[in-house]
This record gives structure tokens, sequence and C-alpha cells, in this order.
């Protein structure tokens, strides 16, 4: 698995994958071959899910800033994974559910793609220089 899989270098190669559909999903994890060898786990019930949670990574229907933006956020949100060991890569699947923070459950995994640590530091100061990272949005009217 985890060899075929080539690697993303730029913000721009990560929204061309997505454009076209090949890679909807972003995991942290330590890969795709520990991931296929066991479903996600809630961690507060210790609950096995009926399968592993991604993050989507198309944009809303009401986004509308350029896709990079949403991208470079999406990649943003899930960088303190990093310290924990995990690795992000892309891939697809079949949705079967959704977990406690309705994020998608897929089975039938098929991973795309490694992402390059280029490609995060490049989200995260796209991030930084496009959106107001970390502001607060339960203030919604």
């Amino acid at each position: 698995m985890a060899a075929e899989m080539f690697t993303v270098h730029t913000l721009r190669e990560l929204t061309e994958l997505v454009e076209m559909g090949v890679a909807p999903y972003l995991r942290y994890s330590p890969g795709p071959e520990s991931d296929a060898s066991h479903p996600s786990t809630d961690h507060e019930s210790g609950l096995l899910m009926p399968g592993v949670s991604v993050n989507p990574l198309a944009a809303p229907g009401w986004w509308t800033l350029p896709l990079e933006d949403w991208l470079a956020r999406r990649v943003c949100q899930y960088l303190r994974e990093l310290d924990e060991g995990a690795r992000p890569w892309l891939l697809s699947g079949r949705q079967v559910d959704f977990g406690p923070d309705n994020e998608p459950l897929l089975v039938d995994l098929n991973p795309v793609a490694w992402m390059s640590t280029d490609l995060l530091d490049e989200a995260r100061e796209h991030y930084h220089a496009r959106l107001n990272a970390g502001t607060a949005t339960h203030n919604d009217h």
C-alpha cells in the first residue's frame, strides 16, 4: 500500500488532486498499513467505530474563497497529531458512518499519497497569511 504512494509537495498539487476527486480525504495516522488492521477508536468511550476516521477535503457550498485557502485550513486543523507520531496522507474510500466529531468513517480504503513537510509548512504559512487563523466561531449571529 504505502510503498506505492507518491508524495504531494505543494498546496497546488493537493488542490489538483482534490479538484479531480482523486484524494477527497486527509488522515493523520502511522499510515495505511497500520490503519488496515483495525478501525478507529472513540477515545472518550473506548468503543471501536465501524471505519477509519478521516477529514473531508472538499470545500462546502458556502465557501467562496479559493480552494487552496480551505485546504490550508483543513491541513492545519490537525497538525498537533504530528507530535503524537501521526503522518498526513491522502485517501479515498467508502463512507459507512460518522464519528463523534461528525467526521466521516471510511472502509475499503484506497491510499493515494503522503503529504510532505514542505506542503505542511506551505499550508501553515498560507493559512496564517490568508485567514484569521484561530479566531473563535462560537459568536455567530
